[in-house]
């Protein structure tokens, strides 16, 4: 299934630049089970936001929120300062692409993506040559023919995305569209979408529960949990400064250890480290410490190799630390620690997010 609700009849090279976007205190319960719990959050105009978390955190009733498919059950959404509450969904000027292809078997290529010009009353010829545009646009103009059997899973996701795009809407919400595809496919077509939004300057929220996807792609990325937002930032933000123990965790790798916090630093395996939460209070807390933060060296923390493995640019190491604790790192591929080697280990100084013991 794929929304759109746009009339424009240009180009699509001269849409509309994007919208801006705020969802301000969004409520919705589903049978007294809260799904978004006074979610907020901004989008300017032309930007790319991936909405990043588990299954069940309200991610996707977000998104369906925001295109009128869910009615919320209180707060504001404003598209251009417009509160849209109460805007059925077809007067949004939205665009929408789902998991799912959810072609129409019986027409091409083509005629999936001019089936909302279609229904606009748009004339034929101007139909045919928008979606010819649109299909070029996403590289497939060669295949403006054929039916969605005779198309790959990668080419099907491209014509319902054109579909979404063809009537120029000023706000696109794409919903874990990549997740049906193989790895390969994924990350090409990540890429695609990437380049389209960028070159037509569209208003795009995108729901992941992949974090590579999410911080490849987006300018910013806002992490769910629970109905809640707990962070929101640019990928090296959330990835460097982590403002939770949740996003620490859930946002690429993370070696948890004890620390002591003490005069704004926290101490740990006889290092003192700066803290990303400069109001974190004293006492003992769990740290969160990247592998890439933690090198080898010729002295400093004394550990033992349990396994090291070949990730191509780089290897992750596993060492035991002399209190049995197991801590990740990662190094150059050129240097390859064996099993049961003494090695040393030093931390890189960076600031860590810490978290109740």
């Amino acid at each position: 299934m794929t929304i759109t609700t746009s009339t424009s009849t240009s180009s699509i090279g001269s849409a509309a630049p994007g919208a801006n976007v705020q969802l301000i205190d969004v409520v919705k319960d589903y049978s007294g089970q809260r799904a978004l719990d006074g979610v907020t959050l901004s989008i300017n105009p032309g930007e790319f936001i991936a909405l990043l978390g588990p299954s069940g955190c309200g991610k996707t009733t977000a998104l369906r929120a925001l295109s009128g498919l869910e009615l919320v059950d209180g707060g504001h959404i404003l598209i251009d300062g417009k509160d849209v509450v109460d805007v059925p969904v077809n007067k949004r000027d939205i665009g929408m692409v789902f998991q799912s292809y959810s072609l129409f078997p019986h027409l091409t290529a083509g005629e999936n993506v001019e089936f909302g010009l279609r229904m606009r009353k748009v004339g034929a010829a101007e139909r045919r040559r928008r979606a010819a545009e649109t299909l070029e646009l996403v590289g497939l103009d060669h295949h403006v023919g054929r039916y969605a059997h005779q198309l790959s899973g990668g080419q099907q996701q491209r014509v319902a995305l054109a579909r979404a795009l063809v009537t120029k809407p000023r706000v696109l919400l794409l919903d874990e569209p990549l997740s049906a595809l193989d790895a390969k496919v994924r990350v090409q077509l990540r890429e695609e979408i990437r380049r389209i939004q960028t070159e037509l300057s569209i208003t795009t929220l995108f729901v992941t529960h992949d974090q590579e996807e999410a911080l490849a792609i987006a300018d910013r990325v806002a992490v769910m949990r629970a109905g809640n937002i707990e962070q929101v930032g640019t990928p090296e933000e959330l990835y460097s400064k982590p403002a939770t123990p949740f996003v620490a965790e859930f946002v690429g790798l993370t070696n948890r250890v004890t620390g002591v916090v003490s005069g704004g630093t926290v101490e740990l395996l006889g290092q003192r480290l700066p803290l990303v939460q400069a109001d974190a209070p004293d006492g003992e807390v769990r740290v969160y410490l990247r592998p890439e933060h933690i090198t080898l060296s010729s002295s400093g923390i004394p550990a033992t190799v349990v396994t090291s493995s070949f990730l191509g640019s780089h290897r992750r190491t596993n060492v035991r630390l002399e209190d049995g604790s197991v801590i990740s790192l990662q190094h150059s591929a050129r240097l390859v620690p064996a099993p049961g080697e003494a090695v040393h280990l030093e931390l890189s100084g960076a600031p860590v997010t810490v978290g109740p013991s």
